[in-house]
């Protein structure tokens, strides 16, 4: 089973590559952020035709995520219960998790085993002190609240998306020139990391990497070209799907097309 997560900065614009990347890579589950489109707007049929269902969180102009998957989505859930948010951020559905490979019946004696996955795009947060880095701080709060209680009942949790956060300086290109600046503070990482405390492990840092692997470069100053980028996009997975995991990575192509996304996808592969 694959699972990936891909902010397209404007599916509007971008639907073409989002359904040229399906067709090359076929994976089970993609979590869409930063829609940037309505949900009567939003292209079920065109995912139909391609041989994907899809459930959507739609918002005009910013914000909105989306999950397309083989199968369709179970017990959907739109943004974070008991956190009172206006901006849609936050997409959950339930799906069949294959046996794995030796495993003649699941590991509940028998009955199907179920895959949460929530798909999220996470706050900027735009500058250290301001308001809309006191909301960030806020939604991680709420974030976290939820998911305790979520793993309880969904031990087989996947929680990716563009977190707009990074762990540390390995995910940073210029970790000085950016200390302490957005997506790069103390506080953003005790929020992802006490996310992590919960019971989930980032997925990327299971398996070797390339040194200076990153998932955003900025359109500006030839980003991408010069590798000046972050990586701000994670799959995290509970500890109970850990022993599963047998691959993650960063696919970096669909960022030569012309007009990309600034974002790469991230795929993970259980076994």
């Amino acid at each position: 089973m694959k699972l990936a997560t891909w902010n397209i900065n404007s599916l509007t614009v971008r639907l073409p590559q989002v359904l040229e990347w399906l067709s090359s890579n076929p994976v089970d589950v993609l979590a869409l952020q930063e829609l940037k489109l309505t949900d009567d707007k939003f292209p079920h049929a065109a995912f139909k035709a391609a041989g994907y269902e899809s459930v959507c969180f739609g918002q005009k102009t910013y914000n909105g995520v989306a999950l397309i998957s083989r199968t369709p989505a179970q017990d959907v859930v739109r943004n974070i219960p008991g956190f009172d948010d206006d901006l849609a951020r936050v997409i959950s559905g339930s799906f069949t998790l294959p046996a794995s490979a030796g495993e003649t019946t699941p590991a509940t004696g028998g009955a199907v085993q179920t895959i949460r996955v929530v798909g999220a795009y996470f706050p900027n947060g735009q500058e250290p002190g301001s308001d809309k880095f006191e909301y960030k701080l806020a939604w991680l709060k709420g974030l976290r609240d939820w998911l305790r209680a979520e793993l309880l009942v969904h031990p087989n949790l996947v929680l990716m998306g563009d977190y707009n956060i990074t762990f540390d300086d390995a995910d940073v290109w210029d970790p000085v020139g950016m200390k302490d600046q957005i997506h790069c503070t103390d506080e953003e990482r005790y929020e992802l990391n006490a996310l992590v405390a919960l019971g989930l492990v980032d997925a990327h840092r299971l398996f070797p990497q390339p040194a200076k692997s990153y998932s955003w470069w900025d359109y500006r100053d030839f980003g991408f070209r010069r590798n000046h980028g972050l990586r701000i996009d994670h799959i995290l997975v509970s500890k109970a799907l850990q022993p599963r995991v047998v691959a993650c990575s960063i696919d970096k192509l669909p960022r030569k097309n012309e007009r990309p996304s600034d974002h790469a996808p991230v795929v993970v592969a259980l076994g």
